[in-house]
């Protein structure tokens, strides 16, 4: 599909199904998901297989191709509810979202030292976000370039008018996750996607019993803060979608001081990244160095300087580039790794209590790429 029938089918959406009778509109949405799974193409067949790793061999493969098809008419209703979504009120929004451990959220943002929330391509989450700014808690995310650019400039109205701030991956000034590292530290919450990195910024992790690499960015932003860090389960539950906060994430002791800025020894500091912005421009993948100036035994950090993503439109599982790479060698690269280990559990532990919500259409784990492919996320 071209860009200019892409965007012309997203267009088309926005405009219609905000007008057009409910229950006649989710049927039909539905209804086209149940047709995609009976025509069984590689993005249902990816789903399935994915699935089958959460679900594990005990599932029969008809309960599995089940499960498939409501996985479908689940992503099916995502996007469904956001072409409607700035249609809703503030009380339809709090009517269909429920967050069970609030007082989870609220004792964090209470603190003042902001949040980082990791969480899956599950559920609704821009519902997710919208119910949080009504409630006073300020979010922010960042959201990659898509093409066409109207169908990206639609995705960033749509996001910003729920009251959600959106930071764009490229083409800013500043790096985001420098930009997120000052949104966290003012008190404000850094949502992001946070479960596939095929690139080889990604960190390998354990999830269902196989590896796969995920980014490192909330991990980082963590550890640069002092921010709890929680993972968030995301279902659907008939007409509500809801919501529980896994953690805090247990992320080790306190940070040291590099150049005046509270971070872990080693990791980067915003201020040698704006530094480093000044003298050329910023980029996805820049590289910057970092060196702990008051750590004399701390070597010199590379860090690929971007932020997390939203991913712009796509639901389907695509790569959450929080573009951090600790150098293999480093003596925080360990601790990284295992934060994003349990980012990684947490995300696994909301997944499998609600698979059907999972939207995975997108090959995840690294035994599922071609040689060529696996042989990139390590370079």
């Amino acid at each position: 599909m071209n860009e200019r029938v892409t965007g012309a089918a997203y267009a088309a959406g926005w405009k219609l199904v905000r007008v057009l009778p409910e229950r006649p509109v989710r049927a039909l949405f539905e209804g086209g998901a149940g047709w995609m799974a009976g025509r069984g193409g590689a993005s249902v067949r990816r789903l399935a297989a994915n699935l089958r790793r959460v679900v594990g061999p005990e599932m029969s493969d008809a309960d599995l191709a089940d499960l498939t098809k409501r996985g479908l008419q689940s992503y099916a209703r995502y996007w469904y509810e956001a072409f409607r979504m700035p249609e809703w009120s503030h009380a339809e929004i709090e009517r269909r979202f429920v967050l069970e451990n609030v007082e989870e959220l609220d004792r964090a943002v209470a603190a003042g030292r902001g949040v980082v929330v990791a969480l899956p391509h599950a559920g609704n989450w821009d519902l997710a976000g919208a119910w949080a700014t009504l409630h006073g808690v300020p979010v922010t995310t960042v959201a990659e370039r898509l093409k066409p650019e109207d169908l990206y400039q639609r995705f960033l109205s749509f996001r910003r008018a729920l009251g959600m701030e959106i930071l764009p991956l490229t083409g800013a000034s500043r790096p985001p996750l420098d930009v997120l590292t000052e949104r966290v530290r003012a008190g404000r919450v850094a949502v992001l996607l946070s479960e596939r990195d095929l690139s080889a910024r990604g960190i390998e992790v354990d999830f269902f019993g196989e590896r796969t690499k995920m980014p490192a960015g909330p991990a980082v932003l963590a550890l640069r803060t002092g921010a709890p860090l929680f993972g968030l389960a995301l279902w659907n539950d008939g007409p509500v979608t809801r919501a529980r906060l896994i953690g805090p994430i247990e992320t080790g002791p306190g940070s040291a001081v590099v150049r005046g800025e509270a971070v872990t020894p080693g990791l980067p500091a915003p201020q040698a990244a704006a530094q480093a912005d000044a003298e050329q421009p910023a980029a996805a993948g820049a590289v910057a160095t970092v060196a702990a100036d008051e750590q004399p035994d701390a070597t010199p950090t590379k860090v690929h300087a971007n932020g997390g993503t939203s991913d712009g439109g796509d639901r389907s599982g695509g790569d959450a580039p929080h573009s951090v790479k600790i150098e293999d060698g480093h003596r925080d690269a360990a601790r990284v790794a295992a934060v994003t280990q349990r980012v990684a559990d947490a995300l696994a532990e909301g997944i499998a209590e609600h698979p059907v919500d999972w939207h995975m259409l997108q090959p995840l784990w690294l035994a599922d790429l071609p040689p060529r492919r696996r042989r990139r996320t390590a370079d």
